[in-house]
Formats: C-alpha cells, sequence, structure tokens
C-alpha cells in the first residue's frame, strides 16, 4: 500500500491552508497520496477529498450541524482504518478536530496541528487537551509558540500562510489585477460578509442597507463581493440578487486578488482581515453574533479586541463595529475616514508595515511539510 497522508480542514480558511500544505507537499513527495476533508482548492491541488465539511460558529449553529459532523467523523475513521496514514495533519477546527485527533491517535497515526484554536481568547484549557494527542503543533501567530511550549508541546512559529498565498499572486499592481478580473477602471471598495452561512445571515441584511448609503456618499466607487468557492448560494439568492441590482459586482473569485485591487473594504472579522492588513488595504471590521453567542463571548473572552490586527499591535488600528455598533451609518463614516483622510489612511498603512514585520516572510506551508516529512518518516 501506497505512503498515505490525511489531511482535515472544517472551514474556509483552513481549507486555503489544507490546499497549500498539499501542493507543496505533492511538490516534494508526488507518490504520497493525501486524502481528507476539505473542499475545491484542496482538491484542485490533488486531494482525495471524502467528505466536506461546513464550519459552524457559535452554540446554536453548531447544533445544526451535528448530524453532519457524526456521519464525517465516523467516515474519516473508517478511511483511516483502510490507508493507514503515519500521520494526519488536522487544521485548526477544535470542536471536531480534537475528537478525531484523540481517536487517531489510538490508531498509532501522528497527529501535526496546524493552526492553533484560540486559547488566548478562550478556554485556555484546551491546552492541556492537546498536550494528550498532538506530536506537534504548527502555529501562525507570533504569539502562540511560548504558550505552547510552557505546555510541553513541541511547537513552532511558521509564519502565515495568507502570505504563501500572497507570493502565489502572478500580478500585483491594482491596475494589471483590475484587468485580470475584468474590472473598469476606478477606485473600487470590497465588501466580504464572511464565509460561513451564519455570518452571512446576519451580515448581508446590514450590507444590502449600508450600499444605500455608501453609494450616495462615494458615486465614484465600484463594489465588489468575492464569495468562497465551497459556499452554498441558494439560501441567500434573494440577498444577492438585490446586492446586484445596487450595482455590486458578485463572484466566487479570489478573495485576495480582490482585496489587492481595492482601495477600502468592509470586512466580517476573520483571515480576510490580515489578507487586507498584508495587502495594505485598509477596511472597517463588523461582526454580529447570536445574542446567546454573544453573551457567552463576554463572559469567557479574555482579549479586548476581535480583529487580529488590533490584538498583536494591542490597539484599535482597524475600527471594531461589533453587534449593535454594526450599522449602516457607522460604517459608511468610518469607511469615509480611511478613503478621505489621508492622515488616517497613513496611520494605518502604517500600522499594516508593523504587522508585516511581526510575521516575517512566506514559506508557512514549506515550513509546515518539513514538518509533516520528519513526522512521518518520508526524509
Amino acid at each position: 500500500m501506497p505512503e498515505s497522508l490525511l489531511i482535515v480542514s472544517g472551514e474556509s480558511s483552513g481549507e486555503l491552508y489544507g490546499a497549500l500544505l498539499a501542493k507543496e507537499i505533492r511538490a516534494r513527495y508526488p507518490d504520497i497520496k493525501i486524502f481528507g476533508v476539505g473542499g475545491e482548492r484542496m482538491r484542485a491541488e490533488g486531494v482525495d477529498v471524502t467528505r466536506t465539511v461546513s464550519g459552524a460558529f457559535g452554540l446554536s449553529e453548531a447544533l445544526s450541524h451535528l448530524k453532519e459532523l457524526r456521519v464525517t467523523f465516523k467516515k474519516i475513521l473508517e478511511i483511516a482504518d483502510q490507508r493507514r496514514p503515519k500521520l494526519a495533519v488536522l487544521i485548526d477546527f477544535p470542536d471536531f478536530n480534537f475528537k478525531l485527533g484523540k481517536a487517531l491517535k489510538r490508531r498509532g497515526i501522528k497527529i501535526l496541528y496546524y493552526v492553533s484554536p484560540q486559547i488566548w481568547a478562550w478556554r485556555a484549557g484546551r491546552v492541556r487537551q492537546m498536550a494528550r494527542f498532538v506530536d506537534r503543533m504548527a502555529v501562525i501567530l507570533p504569539f502562540e509558540e511560548p504558550l505552547y511550549r510552557k505546555a510541553g508541546i513541541s511547537c513552532e512559529f511558521v509564519g502565515h500562510p495568507v502570505l504563501d498565498e500572497i507570493e502565489s499572486m502572478a500580478v500585483k499592481d491594482k491596475a494589471s489585477l483590475k484587468r485580470e478580473l475584468s474590472l473598469e477602471d476606478g477606485p473600487y471598495i470590497a465588501i466580504l460578509p464572511g464565509s460561513r452561512p451564519s455570518e452571512l445571515k446576519r451580515h448581508l441584511p446590514i450590507l444590502i442597507e449600508t450600499l444605500k448609503l455608501l453609494k450616495r456618499e462615494f458615486p465614484e466607487y465600484g463594489y465588489i463581493l468575492p464569495l468562497a468557492p465551497n459556499l452554498d448560494t441558494d439560501p441567500f439568492k434573494n440577498d444577492f440578487e438585490e446586492l446586484k441590482d445596487r450595482g455590486v459586482l458578485i463572484r466566487k473569485e479570489s478573495a485576495l486578488k480582490m482585496l489587492a485591487a481595492s482601495e477600502g473594504a468592509v470586512i466580517a472579522s476573520g483571515t480576510a482581515t490580515l489578507q487586507a492588513a498584508f495587502l495594505e488595504t485598509p477596511f472597517v471590521v463588523i461582526y454580529k453574533l447570536s445574542r446567546l453567542t454573544y453573551l457567552a463571548g463576554r463572559l469567557i473572552l479574555r482579549v479586548k479586541y476581535v480583529t487580529l490586527l488590533n490584538i498583536i499591535l494591542g490597539r484599535e488600528s482597524a475600527r471594531e463595529l461589533l453587534q449593535e455598533k454594526a450599522t449602516p451609518e457607522n460604517i459608511v463614516r468610518e469607511l469615509g475616514k480611511i478613503l478621505k483622510n489621508q492622515s488616517e489612511r497613513g496611520r494605518m498603512l502604517s500600522d499594516f508595515r508593523e504587522l508585516k514585520g511581526r510575521f516575517g516572510g512566506p514559506g508557512a506551508s514549506r515550513r509546515v511539510a518539513d514538518m509533516a516529512a520528519e513526522l512521518a518518516g518520508w526524509r
């Protein structure tokens, strides 16, 4: 039986990281058969995607996915028993991957956990759980490595895979990107409502109303909205049609390229905020949760901010409009500050460069591939 590797990702950003890692491993070790859980980007890099998982966020959303997750869990173990990989790379998605990691560990499979759950924000006790089944950690935020080393877990800060994604983007100046994306000349604002169904449900109605104000305040701008490739758009068909009627160009296109082609952005808190910061596209952050999840989060969160840029810098560089503050009027006002006020825009660009300096250059996927090869004994 040929050597195999299991990669398990749950949500859109993790699936991208899995695809970048699979590409790196296949380039070095073309005989390794990679299988696992992911989506179209992992499949495009030669991964045998046996199951897909739609990530959930928050108590009420997670409950609706329980049946799907149970079926996926059972299927992964069945296939792992058949293919007997030496190593599994589990990417973030802790509520699922913790249980899976323990089951795989009992089967003698080594575990490389890639992308730390947010132990620095809440549920710090998960570090002790991870110590029982994780062989090595690959973390993507500079302050995470000492947290795991202190707990006795072998850990390496590998940099951020978003920088790998940016490096792979062949065209980088705005004019060329606009031509590549078939966009007309002129400035653009990118709208990123999130990749989870729960995020779209809460953010799209706000953004539809925001577009009314934006079109009046910034008539010279075009508006673009990239969608995650694995997203099922059918439940939001009416919302997307209304956005199109308001002049928004919506595509299942690279969010990275759309952000790079834009002068500003409105972004639901998540990985896209780091993409925008690394690309030096100023942005405003929005986020709304169910009331139950938000109230529970206020009791247990240990960080002042929700945006990684702000958490790492220790100050509110990007304006965070959360819950009742995420109104069309507030969004337009804060966006206007970074589009019209050159001093404010310059301050944010300076903060972006400071952030990039803390991450170093690209190479996260290469470093994780090195760790995988060492653990699996491929070299």
